[in-house]
């Protein structure tokens, strides 16, 4: 397992393997349009990001196992100046779920944030009942401070988070 910057010829695979996650992805995923699953769609969405990337403000990675992507890893909300922060999320295909393909994505995008872009914290936030979630970042050493009601809209709901947090220290 590896990642790389996500690139615009990308947009295809995500597409097929968004579309053939959707039910799978749906309960922990922001409700998307029917445009996002689709080729045209995602490269829309990957330009916006790219832009944000050119920018310095986030960082998209796709998760590529035996030359396939099944998944995507961001740093987004970068900050300079005294933070030094950013939040990840992730996602992987439920054929790629179970397996330690998040733990090392995460590990990798740590390694990325620490000692290629200097930051000096990455914070993450799960759902409540994410414990699958909650523990690829607990192995990859993030802790718990906190929970943030109504964080996030997840699947058209206000969905309270468990934040998790690891410093490079």
């Amino acid at each position: 397992m590896t990642t790389r910057l996500v690139a615009p010829g990308d947009a295809a695979e995500l597409a097929a393997l968004l579309a053939a996650n959707r039910d799978f992805l749906a309960p922990w995923e922001p409700f998307r349009t029917e445009e996002y699953f689709t080729a045209e769609g995602q490269r829309t969405y990957l330009e916006d990001v790219l832009r944000q990337t050119a920018a310095g403000v986030t960082l998209p990675h796709v998760i590529v196992e035996d030359g396939r992507i099944v998944g995507r890893i961001t740093l987004s909300g970068i900050a300079r100046g005294p933070f030094l922060s950013a939040s990840l999320g992730y996602w992987v295909a439920q054929s790629a779920n179970g397996r330690g393909v998040a733990s090392a994505a995460v590990a990798r995008m740590i390694r990325v944030a620490f000692d290629e872009l200097g930051l000096h914290r990455v914070e993450a936030g799960t759902l409540v009942h994410n414990a699958a979630s909650q523990r690829v970042l607990e192995r990859n050493g993030f802790k718990r401070f906190g929970l943030a009601p109504r964080y996030l809209r997840i699947n058209g709901e206000w969905r309270d988070h468990v934040l998790l947090q690891l410093l490079a220290e």
